[in-house]
């Protein structure tokens, strides 16, 4: 049996509408993680006090 590559192949960045995902460097242990950064889909307004009848 053959033992494990230690090198990991290039992912390209993944893009949808609302996230961006792209592949961080390996670790000593080898583990390579993915950076995910998300788009802002809901607007956060202000909270306001309601008028007094």
């Amino acid at each position: 049996m053959s033992e494990p590559k230690k090198e990991r192949p290039v992912v390209p960045d993944g893009q949808t509408k609302y996230v961006k995902t792209r592949q961080m460097q390996a670790n000593e242990k080898g583990f390579v993680g993915y950076e995910t950064i998300w788009k802002e889909f809901q607007k956060e307004v202000p909270y306001e006090t309601p008028k007094k009848p």
